[in-house]
């Protein structure tokens, strides 16, 4: 499993757009093939900083939906609006620490 994190950097004029965006592609994107959880965060001190963070079953599958015509639409609209280049990691699970 890989989980993604992007983080993205608006112009503060911009994240009610950004916000309609992602509720208008957030069912398609979690429904996409290998999506396995998606959750939106936004930055408590610095509102204008948002990221996603998602699971992806594999590589192959994050990757698909990098090329797919869902996520080049969705990205398009989304670009436009930054203030700052995006940062995107992705990683997998070494170790859960239960209570």
């Amino acid at each position: 499993m890989i989980i993604r994190i992007v983080r993205m950097t608006f112009h503060p004029t911009n994240v009610t757009a950004f916000k309609a965006i992602f509720e208008q592609s957030k069912q398609q994107i979690r429904h996409f093939e290998g999506c396995l959880h998606l959750e939106l965060w936004q930055d408590s001190q610095q509102p204008h900083i948002i990221m996603t963070y998602s699971h992806w079953a594999s590589e192959a599958h994050l990757a698909a939906y990098r090329q797919s015509e869902l996520f080049q639409q969705t990205w398009a609209a989304t670009k436009v609006l930054f203030a700052e280049k995006p940062l995107a990691f992705s990683s997998t699970k070494l170790d859960e620490i239960q209570a």
